[in-house]
């Protein structure tokens, strides 16, 4: 009878279920494998499987052991780079100082911006040249204001 009622139950189970399975599943950030020891949890955004089982009633997961592997390198590498910058802080060497121009860059600069506004000078005085040479050419000459 016991038997009877387990089935029936499934059955009803399933059949209650089967329209769920007929629509498209909603995509979500974690799918999960039954596995030989547990469940394989995968995490479709970042690509992470965790191992998980059941313990006292609780899913419990841990890392795959070869991400725990590259894990454990990372925070090395990171923990290194922790170390060297506060130890470059204590010494004072943080503090970049930029170098200077010397005095040929400066005059090649300089040298630059002096041709540029003599170019920029000459167009000026080109304009202003233009005005007033065709003031008395008739309608179509621009008129001096």
């Amino acid at each position: 009878m016991r038997q009877v009622i387990t089935v029936l139950a499934f059955g009803l189970g399933f059949a209650l279920g089967a329209p769920a399975y007929a629509q498209e599943p909603s995509p979500g950030r974690y799918s999960m494998q039954k596995s030989e020891t547990g469940f394989a949890r995968l995490d479709t955004e970042t690509g992470e499987v965790s191992l998980c089982h059941e313990k006292n009633g609780e899913l419990v997961c841990r890392m795959a052991a070869d991400e725990r592997a590259a894990f454990e390198r990372e925070l090395d590498l990171l923990t290194k780079r922790v170390e060297a910058l506060e130890k470059a802080v204590k010494s004072g060497e943080t503090a970049v100082k930029p170098s200077l121009p010397d005095d040929e860059e400066i005059d090649r600069a300089m040298g630059i911006m002096e041709r540029m506004m003599r170019k920029f000078m000459e167009i000026v005085k080109d304009l202003e040249g233009y005005g007033s040479d065709s003031t008395d050419e008739g309608e179509g000459a621009p008129q001096k204001t």
